[in-house]
């Protein structure tokens, strides 16, 4: 049973409103009707710290909580089918971008991350060959930026990471979500210890530089000791960083098919047990960067992430059929579900693809828009964002564009308000609430475009 805790006051916000990876959310996307080139997309864009993305959407288990693009298995040589259709889309991608820019060598990426699903569902042949995508077709010196890879315990076998360490990757996450086989189960993640335990030092024999560990809070029967339990298990492995995740509970998950969760005890459970792991990691010497990632301080920057890319100003390439690509201008991506058949339609109709020149779903986006997705993205990071950078970008003050979101926050004790003169940055208690403060900024048109969603 979970922990009943004293409830909140009438009226205050929900701590886990959504989680804002990215804004505007791919279920604001619309199918686009002009289906615009991509070399028209990307004229007059910077391309000279672009960030790269190729998505794999395959899992060996689809765990209880997932509402990724991912389907489990890839019979009939699917993955081959998947990475030649990869390959063209590249091709066509590259050759738009030097269309845009009337030669090739103006293109560079500041960064790259295969994820997913699972990337290291493919086997290693198939891990070189995204690597020869990546850097053949489209240019990217992977041993020269910072290379982001996800994999799972299952498939972290030596030959997969020794490519990967081969072929430059920087760091590697790992989803082990708990060190408890009950609280796996519970999540509908199967698993044992033993087997989380063995692949962790397969990474640490391959040498990859920076370690992330994924944890889940507030899994069924899951307790403060049982989460300090998984905390310690991962510690004891020095990662050189640790995502602590809520667990959400989404429709058409696992999980959501069971009923699972919803109730505001579940919200102070979690927030009880998000702030014991905070206390704890910055106990044993990590840094907080966000409400979700913790990093320990002697962390070369270089290796866990780019220096010189900008996530709220600067582009992204994806490749693949659940990845998304921005521009100043547009949002971008193929088509969206969580359902598994659903999802298993859309990937056979990217397999099937030949054209990738033009962008199919996406959402523009306008000055408001790109102001909100700034501040979004500034103010969710522990570091805070600078006044000065906004308006030299937008002409005007964050406290001028978004007055009421900002009284409401600072009324909420969310600011810091010993933050250095011109730095907009979360109080310890806003961190906290991230994931109510974020969805605060959403704009009435994104936030009706979602409501409309209808979720396949």
């Amino acid at each position: 049973m979970r922990t009943t805790l004293a409830p909140r006051p009438y009226g205050a916000p929900r701590p886990y409103e959504s989680y804002v990876y990215a804004y505007p959310h791919k279920t604001a996307y619309r199918p686009l009707a002009d289906r615009p080139a991509l070399r028209g997309v990307w004229a007059g864009e910077r391309k000279d710290a672009l960030s790269l993305y190729l998505h794999i959407p395959f899992c060996e288990v689809r765990c209880g909580f997932c509402n990724l693009f991912t389907r489990i298995g890839a019979p009939d040589e699917l993955t081959t089918r998947y990475l030649d259709a990869l390959d063209r889309q590249a091709i066509a991608v590259r050759d738009a971008l030097a269309e845009a820019e009337a030669g090739a060598e103006s293109v560079r990426f500041a960064a790259a991350a295969f994820g997913g699903g699972t990337p290291t569902y493919l086997d290693a042949d198939e891990l070189d060959r995204l690597c020869d995508i990546a850097e053949k077709r489209m240019g990217a010196d992977l041993r020269a930026v910072p290379l982001s890879v996800e994999t799972s315990p299952a498939t972290a076998t030596a030959d997969r990471l020794a490519v990967l360490a081969e072929r430059g990757a920087t760091r590697l996450s790992i989803g082990v979500q708990s060190f408890v086989d009950a609280e796996a189960k519970a999540a509908v993640r199967p698993q044992r210890r033993a087997e989380v335990e063995a692949a962790l030092g397969r990474v640490r024999d391959a040498r990859i530089p920076v370690l992330n560990i994924d944890l889940i809070y507030g899994i069924d029967g899951q307790t403060e000791a049982s989460w300090r339990h998984s905390l310690d298990a991962a510690l004891a492995w020095r990662p050189e960083e640790l995502y602590l995740y809520p667990l959400y509970v989404r429709p058409l998950t696992g999980l959501g098919r069971l009923g699972t969760g919803g109730d505001a005890a579940w919200d102070d459970q979690r927030l009880r047990l998000y702030r014991q792991g905070r206390d704890h990691l910055l106990a044993h010497g990590y840094e907080q960067m966000s409400m979700r990632m913790f990093r320990r301080p002697d962390v070369p920057f270089q290796d866990a992430g780019p220096d010189d890319h900008a996530c709220q100003t600067d582009g992204m390439i994806g490749l693949g059929c659940g990845a998304r690509s921005y521009t100043s201008t547009l949002h971008y991506s193929f088509d969206y579900a969580v359902d598994m058949r659903e999802i298993r339609t859309l990937i056979d109709t990217y397999t099937a693809t030949e054209d990738f020149s033009r962008a199919e779903v996406g959402r523009r986006i306008d000055g408001d828009e790109a102001r909100r997705r700034h501040l979004l993205q500034s103010l969710l990071q522990a570091g805070g964002m600078a006044e000065a950078d906004y308006r030299e970008r937008f002409g005007s003050g964050p406290a001028e564009d978004f007055p009421a979101e900002l009284a409401r926050f600072s009324a909420s004790g969310w600011l810091d308000e010993s933050a250095p003169a011109g730095l907009l940055r979360l109080s310890p208690e806003g961190l906290a609430y991230s994931d109510a403060l974020g969805p605060a900024l959403f704009s009435p048109a994104v936030r009706a475009s979602m409501a409309a969603y209808e979720t396949k």
